[in-house]
């Protein structure tokens, strides 16, 4: 057994020191610390995928990240570490634990995932060790990690077993309670927007110094048919994580960050709402473009004319949410954003459709994310 302190202190000395996740029993003192230690930033994740996409956006912004879960959580993980993690080469430590370890007994929810932990994650071809439980194998531990990681650019797992880590108490701060959001509506009822007349405006109008990233599917497709530039991210998977990803960059940059969401792809993660909301990056801008449909997929509904996506962002501390449904109106409520502390909502009502000539990005992943990533820790960053 070691003390949370140890293993976090030898990590900080790599140059890890973003944390995300979500809690296990087995984590708790771990997580403690890592809360409770002001030098540590640590992001807790409604979901356990939403938390490995948080970590992603935080390696590309330049920061060196660890994803925190229970192996029960794993099964969240699956999509963007294969998906995402995979094509764009974004490593991770994980550590994740072992609910269910053969031969000790443990609630009936666990039983199955423990005896697959492992194997789960050499089908992902994650590399994985156990975690360390002894002081001077935390060295050799993080080595083993950080050489595996360096030469895949992909995550590697430690696996906690129970009892790993001492008894740590918490030393959490309050949350202030976020002032009520501001809801704009810019709408005109008349004929609506089309995506790529809007993402058209949004190329005219965005900063230089802007990131974007832009959902899977036409959305993204879309954006790098347009214009291609170093600050875009296409993402090519990981369908809901676009908003994840894009709070990890904009808790470690300067500059203004704007995440190109879907309807679909906003109601698969919903939970990241809420922790956009309660971590509040006031240069995040996120842009939901919503035809009601699963464009990429043939136009099948998704259920999106019973949700009011301002009135959500605001119900989850977003600081303003606007809703719009023309160009000019797109246009009016990002002059708005660029302008003002947020985070910002822009819900943009479109038509269906894409473009009659609809490219895929010709850049493969990892260099998309590699550029990406010089774009954001280069020199002249912000």
């Amino acid at each position: 057994m070691i003390k949370a302190a140890q293993f976090l202190t030898q990590a900080s000395g790599l140059g890890i020191d973003f944390y995300t996740g979500v809690p296990c029993s087995f984590l708790t003192p771990m997580i403690n610390r890592v809360i409770s230690d002001r030098t540590i930033r640590y992001v807790g994740a409604a979901s356990e995928g939403e938390a490995v996409a948080i970590a992603s956006g935080a390696w590309l912004a330049g920061r060196e990240t660890v994803v925190m879960c229970q192996n029960s959580g794993l099964g969240n993980t699956v999509n963007p570490l294969t998906s995402l993690n995979w094509p764009f080469c974004i490593p991770t430590l994980m550590i994740v634990t072992w609910r269910g370890q053969p031969g000790l007994k443990d609630e009936p929810q666990h039983e199955l995932m423990g005896e697959i932990t492992t194997g789960l994650l050499d089908v992902m071809r994650i590399p994985h060790r156990p975690f360390p439980t002894q002081a001077n194998d935390i060295a050799v531990a993080l080595s083993e990690a950080r050489a595996a990681m360096d030469a895949s650019g992909l995550p590697f797992a430690f696996i906690m077993a129970k009892d790993s880590v001492e008894d740590e108490a918490l030393d959490q701060p309050l949350r202030d309670k976020p002032t009520p959001g501001i809801l704009l509506d810019f709408q005109t009822h008349g004929q609506r927007a089309r995506r790529p007349a809007l993402l058209e405006r949004l190329l005219a109008a965005i900063p230089a110094t802007a990131a974007v990233v832009a959902t899977t599917g036409k959305c993204g497709r879309e954006l790098f048919t347009l214009a291609d530039r170093e600050q875009h991210l296409y993402q090519v998977g990981s369908m809901g994580g676009a908003s994840a990803m894009g709070l990890g960059v904009a808790l470690n940059a300067k500059r203004p960050v704007v995440v190109l969401d879907g309807d679909g792809a906003a109601l698969m993660k919903m939970g990241n709402f809420a922790t956009i909301g309660a971590y509040r990056p006031g240069n995040l801008i996120h842009i939901l473009f919503d035809n009601g449909v699963h464009d990429s997929t043939g136009g099948q509904m998704t259920v999106s004319d019973s949700v009011d996506f301002a009135q959500v962002a605001l119900a989850c501390g977003y600081a303003r949410a606007m809703t719009v449904d023309d160009a000019n109106g797109f246009d009016n409520a990002f002059a708005a954003a660029l302008g003002l502390s947020g985070p910002h909502l822009i819900h943009a009502r479109i038509q269906q459709g894409s473009l009659d000539k609809l490219g895929r990005p010709t850049v493969k992943p990892q260099d998309v994310a590699l550029r990406f990533k010089s774009f954001l820790t280069g020199a002249d960053s912000p």
